[in-house]
């Protein structure tokens, strides 16, 4: 290729001038579009439809079973990232969900679908998306060239932006015409449509494949990995305990929507496209937000208080949906800076178990937060909910900000190897 010919090609997105990375990220979008469309749906159901008392603890308990496996299997899902072929464990991921999704669309059309189906299926769609996620995040250098990284990661982290947008859109809507059955159906093809994606992208070896890797792999342990990266630890401890807030947002709007704004599916789905619409506007603007990333995450996390803090106060549909808009911006900021961070830092071995024990350690409060946010659901309102959101974020902001960052602002960032020195001092 000439030179001319290259630099018009390094203009291009991504995902258009590497058709591998492209394709891999096409059936991510798909996957999890899947999945968030079948949790806001059946959540939906459960608030509108299917139970008549307590319906946020059967959100929330719903909202919780639905994070349980990327928590409880992280070591069982590093094993297999580190062992098996990526492109293997994609694909059988996908496809495994595209067996489950079809198996509870057969019973919804056949009978009536009892609440346990539907607990069972999101924990089997759940435990395919936790060995999915992770490894293509690890996955990321067999796909781009090291240049790329960042913009991989955008990219990446947008697929959950993409996926809260299409869920919002989708899921309650097509509950409420054409019910569960109509929404498996929807999960499927989409699951089925990924794997044949992931089946025809072709992957490079990654260093940490070798011999030599894949042994340094083995003797190290989840905890060993942690306890190596101190600064990365405090990161996603901070992180963590503003999870516990942040998240219980997905249990918080089919309430509000029912007991504040008293809408429907199409309510929820305006409230999810705003929060997703943030999202994705900030994993593709997020690299371009100057400043260290702690002073950038402790001030995203501020802004998020008074974000989640107003519909607590002010109950109406633009103010909520506004609000929601600015806080997935803040969420998607988030991701691009702390992640692309983490690719580099991380050494190539610890990568596979690193991102497991990243995705467990960041979803071990969302069970936590959905059943309790569930259950006070069902005493407080949904506004008094909103301004609990706002209060507990504030610690976790001033922890973050308060967080001495060893590594230098990204306009002035140098090698990843000397990144990882500094932040190992």
């Amino acid at each position: 290729m000439t030179a001319p010919a290259a630099d018009r090609s390094r203009k291009l997105p991504l995902v258009l001038r590497n058709r591998a990375f492209g394709t891999v990220w096409l059936g991510q979008v798909l996957t999890q579009a899947a999945v968030r469309m079948f949790q806001v749906g059946v959540s939906w159901w459960l608030v509108a439809y299917a139970v008549s008392g307590g319906n946020g603890l059967a959100s929330g308990l719903f909202m919780a079973v639905s994070t349980l496996p990327a928590v409880a299997l992280a070591p069982v899902v590093a094993r297999a990232i580190a062992r098996i072929a990526h492109r293997t464990l994609l694909r059988a991921a996908a496809g495994s969900a595209g067996v489950a999704a079809t198996a509870l669309a057969a019973w919804a059309y056949a009978s009536d679908l009892p609440l346990a189906a539907a607990y069972a299926a999101t924990l089997a769609l759940a435990t395919c998306q936790a060995f999915f996620d992770p490894c293509l995040t690890t996955s990321v250098p067999e796909l781009v060239d090291d240049e790329d990284i960042e913009a991989a990661t955008g990219f990446e982290l947008s697929t959950q932006s993409l996926a809260s947008l299409g869920g919002a859109l989708l899921g309650a809507l097509i509950v409420d015409r054409a019910g569960v059955a109509g929404l498996a159906v929807g999960c499927a093809a989409a699951y089925v449509t990924a794997a044949a994606l992931v089946a025809t992208a072709r992957f490079r070896p990654a260093a940490a494949d070798t011999e030599e890797g894949a042994g340094a792999q083995e003797q190290r342990t989840l905890r060993q990995v942690l306890s190596g990266l101190p600064f990365v630890r405090k990161i996603l401890i901070s992180f963590t305990a503003a999870n516990l807030f942040t998240t219980a947002v997905f249990v918080v709007i089919p309430l509000y929507t029912k007991g504040v704004l008293h809408g429907g599916g199409g309510t929820v789905a305006l409230l999810e496209a705003s929060l997703g619409t943030g999202t994705l506007i900030g994993s593709f603007t997020g690299a371009r937000v100057p400043g260290r990333p702690t002073v950038v995450g402790s001030l995203c996390l501020a802004t998020m208080a008074v974000a989640l803090g107003l519909p607590g106060i002010v109950g109406e549909r633009p103010v909520i949906a506004g609000c929601l808009a600015v806080a997935g911006w803040c969420v998607g900021v988030i991701g691009v800076r702390f992640v692309a961070l983490f690719q580099r830092l991380v050494p190539a071995a610890d990568k596979p178990a690193f991102f497991a024990v990243m995705q467990a350690v960041l979803g071990a409060t969302f069970p936590v937060a959905s059943l309790l946010f569930g259950a006070l659901g069902d005493q407080l309102s949904p506004q008094t909910l909103c301004l609990i959101q706002a209060a507990g974020l504030v610690p976790a902001a001033c922890a973050l900000a308060m967080l001495r960052d060893r590594t230098p602002a990204p306009e002035t960032a140098p090698a990843p190897e000397a990144e990882a020195v500094g932040a190992a001092r």
